[in-house]
């Protein structure tokens, strides 16, 4: 296993934190009940990601606008490509976005639930 330091904006790429072997990456989107607001992360191990959002777990944005309905991933075995797609997400217009969701998973189910990880 490899050691990364990638900045605190990613507490599970973190300084020290372990990356499992099969170097797997997601990029995902997030929504509310009603789909109002959206929330795109990126992270290591989607099944713990998906439990820290779902209880509340860590502080902020996701837990203030109560999103925990996962709506779309995609996956990358390379951490930096992982991350430049979050950033290029994070700057898409919102329209673009729902589209994005939209073809990915047309009924906006929770992904999570599903069994889709």
């Amino acid at each position: 296993m490899t050691k990364l330091d990638l900045g605190s904006c990613h507490p599970e790429l973190g300084s020290g934190s372990r990356v499992h072997k099969m170097n797997q990456y997601l990029v995902y989107i997030l929504t509310n009940k009603s789909n109002k607001v959206l929330y795109i992360g990126v992270t290591s191990n989607l099944e713990r990601r998906m439990f820290e959002h779902k209880n509340k777990v860590i502080n902020g944005f996701t837990k203030k606008y109560n999103l925990k309905k996962l709506v779309y991933f995609e996956e990358t075995s390379d951490v930096r490509s992982a991350i430049e797609r979050e950033k290029q997400l994070k700057n898409w217009h919102r329209d673009w976005k729902i589209k994005l969701v939209t073809d990915f998973n047309p009924e906006w189910k929770d992904l999570s639930v599903e069994g889709k990880k």
